[in-house]
């Protein structure tokens, strides 16, 4: 089997470390069974995620509005 030398940091070489089963268990085995993201989160997927969800109805809102001007802050902040 081909192999790569790669160089990583001390903070990723200690996550490899950790995530060793035993000590017969290789980085690249470890790394094999790593779960990955299958694409990064971006604003871009969260703009896209937001606009397949309905906007609220009016009375949502009214009633969102209503309990936001009843609100008011603690008499004390630290209670």
């Amino acid at each position: 089997m081909a192999t790569k030398t790669i160089s990583i940091d001390l903070v990723a070489y200690e996550k490899l470390s950790a995530a060793k089963l035993g000590p017969g268990d290789s980085f690249s085995q470890v790394i094999r069974r790593a779960k990955w993201d299958e694409s990064p989160k971006t604003c871009g997927a969260l703009l896209s995620a937001l606009g397949s969800i309905p906007a609220a109805d009016d009375d949502v809102i009214l009633r969102l509005e209503s309990a936001q001007e009843r609100d008011s802050p603690p008499d004390d902040p630290w209670a």
